[in-house]
């Protein structure tokens, strides 16, 4: 990942510029370079994945315009090509320098064309100003606000706009900012025409789709990395992308030591897969040390993300330290596309797909947030494969009743998609387990247990009452909050609300976000279920152990 910051105002010299934008310098560690011209500043701090060498560095010019731009943009070599024949000429193997001549030929209808993870800020010549965009799901981070001065300030995180404006905010996917405007180039949530086919037609699209978003996602001139939970989601990932590798991708997994439910899985994928598998134990103490710096990174109170994060945080800050690698591939955004446990509980295909809607729309502040921040902050590059444009408006635009549970199993289309050879059944069927508990009960009960030690239910009520907007609802909930407003005080809106079930459906009115507290939770989840299958295993073994040893005893 790399960071972007830039803004146009008179008041903010370039020193302190450069203080504030240096708070992401763990995003883009390899290159730094920041840019004035009269009162136009801007900040680029590199992490080298395509065009490694210096012709590479942003930002890029084309007469006097220029631009910055975290993202990756698929395709760019047939963009290049295109380009080239209109006269255009290039210097580097970037993906990003084809952007300017593209602004140039395209303006901004360009962004509706680019198949692309990307938050990009032009200087245009022409206007003399700053032109902003996010890719139309938010992959790719980018924050707004205004200076005192009311001049726009653009930046990859909120920390970088911390003490410089007043209210930070997301920028919103599937905008450009052009004018002193926010305009809509996409609503990738939004579908023109519903595609009603069979079952066996959308899961033929679907494995088609996602294969190929994954093979796009493995061009790099840096090596890659795969998270491997062993859940379905990205288990899949890493089953296509073996099948395009010569030699073993290299994963990995995490859990916490005595009650890790995903290792066990992980492992069997790894095996069956034959990766290059590397297994990390996370401790109680890890976990709580870790707490507040991972709200700190993440700029969010919510319970969801935060508890999800630990785990990812910690197996990226050992992939940092332990290996080479650059780019990481994720299993994230399926769950909004196809459904959670919760989503079970949908009374009709028309609510199943509005809350899917929602949590599109939404899911820059939720699991993309977790997604980029925790691999982000490691020096290392996120890769969505389920969230590939092409994929996203398919999977969006099916009669949502064909996504449904309506086969007692979640994410049916997808898991009857890839039968066959890319995975083991029980992996490929395994129920589905949130990660935050996957990853062991036992961290999400450190964390409860911290908040309960500090406040007391009349701290907690008292406490919890100046908040208003996301109001925290659990003690828990009430600690992450209190540790946000530490590092972003007043900046709540960031994030709309607290990340939750359904509460308007009937088995979906709970209190705490976790799958484990609905009735519908799989067995394949539940430690204690695994556990005690294993506990009863172990005693059968060692009650014939014992009986052998004494017949050889009796024998003799």
């Amino acid at each position: 990942m790399c960071s972007i910051m830039a803004l146009q105002s008179p008041t903010i010299s370039k020193d302190e510029f450069t203080r504030a934008f240096n708070k992401t310098l763990s995003r883009g560690p390899d290159c730094t370079r920041v840019i004035q011209e009269d009162n136009t500043i801007m900040g680029f701090h590199r992490l080298s994945i395509m065009g490694l060498n210096e012709k590479g560095m942003q930002p890029f010019a084309l007469g006097e315009s220029k631009v910055i731009c975290n993202g990756e943009i698929y395709g760019f070599e047939k963009i290049k090509v295109d380009l080239e024949k209109k006269g255009y000429s290039f210097s580097s193997t970037s993906d990003c320098e084809v952007l300017l001549p593209l602004w140039k030929e395209y303006g901004t209808k360009m962004f509706s064309l680019l198949d692309a993870e990307f938050a990009l800020i032009i200087y245009d010549e022409k206007t003399k100003s700053l032109v902003a965009a996010r890719d139309p799901i938010g992959i790719r981070p980018l924050y707004y606000g205004y200076l005192k001065d009311d001049n726009i300030v653009f930046a990859s995180e909120p920390k970088n706009l911390v003490g410089l404006v007043d209210k930070i905010l997301p920028f919103p996917p599937g905008k450009y900012y052009y004018k002193g405007e926010f305009v809509t180039y996409c609503e990738i949530w939004k579908s023109e025409k519903e595609i009603d086919t069979t079952e066996e037609d959308a899961e033929k699209h679907i494995k088609e789709l996602l294969i190929k978003g994954v093979e796009k996602r493995l061009v790099s001139d840096s090596k890659v990395g795969f998270l491997l939970s062993g859940g379905l989601d990205s288990s899949l990932v890493c089953a296509i992308a073996q099948k395009f590798s010569k030699t073993p991708i290299k994963t990995f997994a995490i859990g916490m030591e005595g009650d890790a439910i995903d290792l066990k899985y992980a492992k069997e994928t790894a095996d069956y897969l034959h990766t290059d598998h590397t297994k990390v134990i996370m401790t109680k103490d890890e976990v709580l040390s870790s707490l507040e710096d991972v709200i700190y990174l993440l700029g969010t109170y919510d319970i969801t993300t935060i508890r999800a994060s630990m785990g990812m945080y910690l197996v990226c800050k050992y992939i940092h330290e332990n290996t080479d690698l650059r780019v990481i591939l994720t299993g994230e955004i399926s769950d909004e596309l196809f459904g959670y446990k919760y989503t079970d509980f949908a009374p009709s295909p028309s609510e199943f797909q509005k809350e899917a809607e929602k949590r599109i729309r939404e899911i820059h502040m939720y699991d993309v947030l977790r997604a980029d921040r925790c691999i982000s902050v490691n020096s290392l590059e996120a890769r969505v494969p389920f969230g590939d444009l092409a994929f996203v408006k398919y999977v969006m635009a099916l009669n949502p009743e064909l996504k449904m549970n309506r086969h007692n199993k979640g994410k049916y289309l997808l898991r009857k998609a890839f039968e066959g050879d890319y995975l083991p059944q029980d992996i490929l069927y395994r129920e589905k387990a949130a990660f935050s508990d996957a990853v062991g009960h036992s961290m999400v009960d450190y964390l409860k247990e911290k908040a309960e030690k500090t406040y007391t239910d009349e701290e907690f009520e008292e406490k919890r009452k100046k908040y208003t907007h996301a109001q925290p609802f659990t003690k828990e909930s009430l600690l992450y909050r209190e540790i946000f407003e530490k590092y972003y005080p007043g900046q709540s809106d960031m994030v709309v609300d607290f990340w939750m079930p359904n509460k308007k459906w009937k088995g979906c009115d709970v209190n705490d976000p976790s799958a484990r507290v609905l009735s519908n939770y799989g067995a394949s989840g539940v430690w204690w279920f695994n556990s005690r299958v294993w506990a009863l295993e172990f005693f059968i073994f060692h009650f014939y152990i014992r009986i052998f040893l004494c017949s050889i005893r009796i024998a003799i």
